[in-house]
């Protein structure tokens, strides 16, 4: 893998980590707000803060950067999603707009994860490739790529 297609993927692994960070922490914020001053069930806050505990877990492992947390949070999303649609349909006034902006973040955290996963996977291959070609080479004397990439057929 060149070191500018190395850079850019580092890059773009970067900002996928910053997008699903600051959206996640924008649902976790978004939900205590929503159900304890802005908009709640019930007056003086409700019980249903409580849906914020699970996205507070993913946390700690978006920003350790840790692979398998960008993939199983990518599905736990679209129970937010769910939840944001519902609500966005069925409720009335400041909390149908705030479902909506729930809907925004939670395809933002998807976006951010999907991409982030795939970048790496992508540029992990790459490299993988790499190595082991080279690890050919060294051990068999043959050069690191005998397929020619170019047909010389008439």
């Amino acid at each position: 893998m060149s070191p500018a297609s190395t850079a850019s993927s580092a890059r773009l692994v970067a900002r996928t980590r910053v997008l699903a960070v600051s959206s996640l922490i924008g649902l976790i914020v978004l939900g205590l707000a929503w159900e304890l001053w802005l908009a709640p069930l019930r007056p003086g806050g409700s019980w249903l803060v409580l849906k914020v505990l699970p996205l507070t877990l993913p946390l700690a492992g978006l920003l350790k950067n840790r692979m398998y947390t960008y993939r199983w949070l990518s599905l736990l999303v679209w129970v937010y999603f769910t939840e944001g649609v519902v609500r966005a349909t069925s409720d009335q006034g400041l909390s149908a707009v705030l479902a909506g902006i729930e809907v925004l973040l939670c395809v933002l955290l998807f976006v951010a994860c999907a991409l982030h996963v795939r970048i790496r996977l992508k540029s992990a291959g790459k490299d993988a490739v790499a190595a082991d070609a080279a690890r050919r080479a060294i051990e068999t004397g043959a050069p690191s790529d005998p397929v020619p990439t170019t047909s010389t057929k008439p």
